[in-house]
């Protein structure tokens, strides 16, 4: 909800910069949700700045796609779509895929181990209710097997994508019932990395990846069904 909003100032950052940012963060981690209108004299009124650094902010927000503007009723948060997420995932797929083929090749034993050690701590977010801190942690997870592969541009791009992928990640982890799966794939991914194992890596990660765009199409797929 935007009554919730919170701004932390950058002195390095033009107000458009920080205020794009509150917003894109609070659309990413579901803070705003789909549909909720963002109204110029509100926000600056909850932000403390005026309407010209909001109105660029969402102008930027527009570009990226998550807001749009809709006939008399105003600027919307862009619903999370089934297209996005399956053009999402097709790239964050090929890139992994990538990343895992890296990491089996040079994987060191200390990577390996701080893998482990994000896994068991992503495993011990699951037993609380808060599921921004799951998605945290199993970025973190997702972020060591980037990092090892040693490729900055390669960390660059997944890094960009991480956050779009975001809002998804979040849908994910709202089902109790995926959390099992996570913890089991994770180990699938450790296990073939441990291993240096190419073509069980490969298929671990695509698994891991194939499940979640599955289990998030049929949630939009019944929301879509319910509104109908």
């Amino acid at each position: 909800m935007i009554d919730t909003l919170q701004m932390e100032m950058n002195e390095y950052l033009p107000l458009r910069d920080v205020v794009f940012q509150t917003l894109r963060q609070a659309i990413l981690r579901g803070e705003i949700s789909p549909g909720e209108r963002l109204m110029e004299i509100h926000l600056a009124q909850k932000l403390g700045v005026s309407r010209t650094p909001v109105r660029e902010a969402i102008r930027m927000l527009e570009l990226e796609g998550l807001v749009t503007t809709v006939p008399r009723k105003g600027t919307v948060v862009a619903e999370i779509t089934i297209s996005d997420l399956e053009d999402v995932l097709e790239v964050r797929q090929a890139l992994e895929e990538l990343a895992v083929k890296l990491v089996c090749r040079k994987i060191t034993k200390e990577q390996l181990a701080e893998m482990k050690g994000l896994a068991a701590e992503f495993r011990e977010t699951l037993k609380g209710d808060d599921v921004a801190a799951c998605a945290e942690a199993d970025m973190k997870f997702h972020d060591a097997i980037y990092n090892a592969t040693g490729n900055r541009r390669l960390i660059q791009i997944l890094n960009n994508l991480r956050e779009q992928m975001y809002r998804y990640r979040m849908e994910y982890l709202k089902d109790k019932d995926s959390h099992r799966v996570l913890v089991k794939e994770h180990e699938e991914i450790l296990q073939a990395l441990q291993a240096h194992d190419e073509n069980k890596a490969l298929a671990a990660i695509s698994r891991h990846i194939d499940r979640q765009k599955e289990h998030i199409i049929a949630e939009l797929s019944g929301k879509n069904n319910g509104e109908a």
